[in-house]
């Protein structure tokens, strides 16, 4: 009787695995089915001043990094006389930032999407 008690567990086992297994394949199937693609529209000026290539993206959710090693990310509402606006600021409700462009060493933006 416990021979067939230790049959039938390591049978569910089995088939427990075997489920699983097939699960995650799957998951992995669609995942290489997806592909990155380029967001139209999206680019860097490397021949332009920072700060026209920050207001190309008024509206847009940008990462903004500065100086002091603080990264902050927000929409850009508005950029001019050497200062950006930014709006919406992740991780703080009802908050805005504005933030001289001299303090800024990089910002990042969203170029690729998976689809």
């Amino acid at each position: 009787m416990k021979r067939t008690s230790w049959l039938a567990l390591l049978l569910v086992v089995a088939m427990i695995l075997c489920w699983g297994m097939g699960f995650f394949s799957l998951t992995e199937a669609q995942a290489q089915q997806k592909k990155a693609t380029d967001l139209e529209g999206v680019k860097f000026d490397t021949g332009s001043s920072l700060a026209d290539n920050i207001k190309f993206f008024v509206g847009k959710d940008i990462f903004v990094h500065l100086r002091s090693g603080k990264t902050v990310q927000g929409y850009v509402k508005s950029v001019g006389n050497g200062l950006l606006h930014l709006e919406k600021l992740a991780g703080k409700d009802f908050y805005d930032a504005l933030i001289k462009i001299e303090d800024i060493s990089a910002i990042e933006e969203k170029f690729r999407d998976m689809k």
